[in-house]
Parts: structure tokens; C-alpha cells; sequence
């Protein structure tokens, strides 16, 4: 195994040294795309190409899902006792850690999230995820039903068969995970679809399950540019479930698709306008820390971050200038193979200037930029851009109703704690929230109040694989994470029997 770099220019030699593996993952081996062609996947780092990637279409989903139908049926998974699941599963979290620098480089080079973060959260997080679902094997429980003296009924939980996930490019390894690691558990077959915008590690992932001893065709990767594999995945008759993280827009597309093929189940996370509400006993220097990590953590490239802060007029304008200073002094922006840097850069050039745009259209509504709101880095080829503060916004903005998905915070004074409810309630989504207060009375009043999957108090983003993940209103249904995860990969079945 190689030394870890441990400055910029190790990572970056580490980097042009990478060979980079682009192919499809079917069936237990690499595979071209039917078709021979391939996408470029270009670094949001510095603007260059770092691998050409198969562009999978209906033919290679077609290859993927029969592979993993193949499998199910010949329960050389489903089939196998629990604790030989959880084994191989153990295994394969190993071999993820054992693979950390080659996931992490591949994931920043990817998505331009910083090394430090790759290597300390989003590869150590998908090693746990695959972990906590494989202790999960061997303890989970059937049930008997109470249906009287001379009849037993059993209630059996029983995989599904073939579970689609299709997972979005702001945290490849992490939500892969949160897929891939309850489907198996509960004896599943898989077919991922990886962003088009990060399937490097997706791709890797693929030889690490058949490593460590996951069949063949039991976990199966099919990259492909646009809609060309994700919507035939999503209409595939053959296909069982859709679990789905991404865009609102684009989940209703899988509940169509569902409706328009076999009525499939479907598992949606998406968008999020995540509101901080902050009263006026707020310790002031937590809520800003909390703020700041929430919105320019991984460059605001997050469904949950909190993008809207709404509070109190009183302390409105001390808090952002905290705000401002926690970001300036711990979170700078910076080269992404920096291992300083704190914030990185956006995933693509389209998406950049989506971001930019949101920011002058925050202007020609009236907020004020109080800091940032511009390109930056422009010198390097890649796509960054500023931790920008949009202040003395108004709840019917666009800002304040749209997701940005950037280093965009859209600040909102209130004057009392019941239009501070309603500001917070005043969006489609329902994915996050937090209350910052000393008076738990009012914290629990709101959090109660607040349409919201998680509400936190007095801190943001705190996690643990055992609380359930996903949200409310158009955020979707369904939870990721947690032993409420797997009962969505699975049927349940009553077999009675009446005896005499």
C-alpha cells in the first residue's frame, strides 16, 4: 500500500498517477457498454478529463437486471443463512476501508469535494453504513400473529428480488451505501445507477462486493450520460423497487415510471429548503457555526443543508456577521487535493452558473449579498464559487423558495416566534430543520410544528446509522439509514396453518 499524501502536490502526483477503471460492473465482471461508446467524465477540479466512462443504455440494463434476476432466483444470495450474509457483508466493508485513499481520490476528483472530507467522512461512512446493515443479518425477526389456540400464523419478511438504486453525485459513496447495504441484507439482488457526474467510485464498489464474496450478478453498476440507463432501470418490468435520491422534478418522474411499467415499489428522498430558526436567546456562536458548517459544508452541495436561516430581528445582524467570520476562519475555499481546504468546488460548469444565477436573481428580488456571490478560481480551470450570505431576504423570494444546491445562504429576520413557524413551514419540502434556543419549552413547541423528517435542536447534522433519514412533503417518503430501512426492501408474507 502506498503512504497517504499528506500535502497538495502529493495528492495531485497521486492523482495524475491514477488509473482510473470507467467500465460497467455486470455480472460479476468489467464489462464495455453494448453499444462501445462512452462519456467523458471531467473533473470539477481543474476542468480536465479524468476518465472515459461506458455510457450504458436500455441494452446493458437490460443485461444488468437479468443478471441480477438470475441470481435471485438462484438464491446463491437470498438463500444463503444470515450469518453468512453478514460475513461477506463484514468483508466487504473491510475491503472499503482497506481501499480508503484510492475511494477518497476518486471521489474528490469526482464530485471536487476536499480530500479531507473524503477521507475522513464520506469513505469511513460508507464502510460503517455496509457494516451496521451486515450486524443487521442475523437479527431480524419473523413474527407469529395472535390468531388463537388452533391456527398459527406466520408473518415472514421476504426479499423483493431486483431493487434499482439510483443515487445522485453530492455524496456518491455515502447514499450508495444507504441503498445498496439494506437491499443486500435483506437478500436482494441490486442494479445501481451512479450519476453520470460521479460513477468512478460506484464503479470501484463493483469489484470490492465481488471480492468479497458477493456472487455475480447480485450487485451490478450501469454508468450512462442522461436519462440513457436511469429511465429504462426505472420502466424495467424486471425490476422490483426503485430506490431513488435526487431531485424532486426527477422523482416524480420514477412514480410515473413505477405507474407506467409494473406498478414497482418506489423509495424517494429529494430536495430540501432546510430552515434554521433562530430565537433571540440563541448562543449566538453555536448557531453560526452550526449555520455556516450546514451550508458551505461539501460547497452547500447537500439535500438537507440549511439554506434558510430565519431570526429574530434582534439578533439578526450580529448572527451573520458570525456567520460570516466561522466561515472565513474555518471553512475557506480552496483547492479540492488540499488538504486545508474546507470547501471545494462544484460538480460541473452547468451547474456553477445555475448557482450564479440564483444569486443575481436573489439581487433583482432585493436581498443583499453580504458576502461572497461571485466565481472564484477561475485561474485553475475548475468550477468554484464563493460562500455567498443572501441577507434581508423575504420568505417569498425565490431564493428562499428554491433549492440552490451551493454555498448560498438565504437569511430571513423575523419578529415573532408564530411568523417564524410559518416561514419555516412556507415551502414544498419537508426534509430538515433546526431550532436554536435555551428555552426547551419553545424549542419542543416548534420542533413539533415544524413539517420536517429531522428537526435538530441547538445543533445541525448530527447523524447516527440508527435514526431514520427522509422527509416530508415533496422531499419524499421513505427512509434511509437505521433497521426501518430494510422493511422497505422487503415483503411480508402470512403463512397459516390450522391445525387440529
Amino acid at each position: 500500500m502506498l503512504d497517504r499524501p499528506t500535502s497538495q502536490s502529493a495528492w495531485q502526483a497521486r492523482a495524475r498517477s491514477l488509473v482510473v477503471e470507467g467500465r460497467a460492473f455486470v455480472d460479476g465482471a468489467y464489462a464495455d457498454a453494448t453499444s462501445g461508446r462512452t462519456f467523458e467524465r471531467v473533473s470539477p477540479v481543474d476542468g480536465r478529463v479524468i476518465a472515459a466512462v461506458a455510457d450504458c443504455e436500455a441494452a446493458d440494463v437490460d443485461r444488468a437486471v437479468a443478471a441480477a434476476r438470475r441470481a435471485f432466483e438462484a438464491g446463491v444470495w437470498r438463500d444463503l443463512p444470515p450469518v453468512a450474509r453478514k460475513t461477506v457483508m463484514l468483508r466487504f466493508a473491510a475491503l472499503i476501508r482497506d481501499n480508503l485513499d484510492e475511494l477518497a481520490l476518486l471521489e474528490t476528483l469526482d464530485t471536487g469535494k476536499v480530500i479531507g472530507n473524503s477521507l475522513a467522512v464520506d469513505v469511513p461512512f460508507c464502510a460503517d453504513c455496509v457494516q451496521y446493515y451486515a450486524e443487521l443479518a442475523d437479527k431480524l425477526f419473523d413474527e407469529v400473529a395472535p390468531v388463537g389456540p388452533k391456527d398459527l400464523a406466520i408473518l415472514r419478511r421476504e426479499p423483493l428480488g431486483v431493487v434499482a438504486a439510483i443515487v445522485p453525485w453530492n455524496y456518491p459513496l455515502i447514499i450508495t451505501a444507504w441503498k445498496i447495504a439494506p437491499a443486500l441484507v435483506a437478500g436482494n439482488s441490486v442494479v445501481l445507477k451512479p450519476a453520470e457526474q460521479s460513477p468512478l467510485s460506484a464503479i470501484l464498489l463493483g469489484r470490492l462486493a465481488l471480492e468479497a464474496g458477493i456472487p455475480a450478478g447480485v450487485f451490478n453498476v450501469v454508468p450512462g450520460f442522461g436519462t440513457k440507463a436511469g429511465k429504462p432501470l426505472a420502466l424495467h418490468p424486471g425490476v422490483d423497487m426503485v430506490t431513488f435520491t435526487g431531485s424532486t422534478e426527477v422523482g416524480k418522474l420514477m412514480l410515473r415510471y413505477a405507474a407506467d411499467s409494473n406498478m414497482k415499489r418506489v423509495s424517494l428522498e429529494c430536495g430540501g429548503k432546510s430552515p434554521h430558526v433562530v430565537l433571540p436567546d440563541a448562543d449566538l456562536d453555536a448557531a453560526a457555526s452550526g449555520i455556516a458548517w450546514g451550508i458551505f459544508y461539501n460547497q452547500g452541495e447537500t439535500c438537507h443543508a440549511g439554506s434558510r436561516v430565519l431570526v429574530h430581528r434582534s439578533v439578526h445582524k450580529a448572527l451573520v456577521e458570525k456567520i460570516i467570520a466561522v466561515q472565513r476562519e474555518q471553512i475557506p475555499l480552496g483547492d479540492p487535493l488540499d488538504p486545508a481546504a474546507g470547501m471545494g468546488a462544484l460538480i460541473e460548469d452547468t451547474h456553477m452558473e445555475r448557482v450564479l444565477g440564483y444569486v443575481e436573481i436573489g439581487r433583482a428580488e432585493g436581498a443583499t449579498v453580504a458576502c461572497g456571490g461571485a466565481r472564484a478560481r477561475t485561474e485553475t480551470g475548475g468550477y468554484y464559487v464563493e460562500a455567498t450570505i443572501l441577507d434581508d431576504a423575504r420568505g417569498d423570494m425565490r431564493v428562499a423558495q428554491e433549492e440552490i444546491f451551493g454555498p448560498v445562504l438565504v437569511v430571513i429576520p423575523f419578529d415573532t416566534e408564530a411568523e417564524a413557524i410559518r416561514l419555516a413551514n412556507q415551502s414544498i419540502y419537508g426534509l430538515a430543520a433546526a431550532m436554536w434556543t435555551r428555552d426547551m419549552a419553545a424549542a419542543h413547541r416548534c420542533s413539533a410544528a415544524i413539517k420536517a423528517g429531522t428537526v435538530w435542536i441547538n445543533c445541525f447534522d448530527k447523524s447516527s446509522l440508527a435514526t431514520p433519514f427522509g422527509g416530508f412533503k415533496q422531499s419524499g417518503f421513505g427512509r434511509d439509514r437505521s433497521p426501518h430501512a430494510v422493511e422497505k426492501y422487503t415483503d411480508i408474507k402470512t403463512i397459516w396453518t390450522a391445525y387440529r
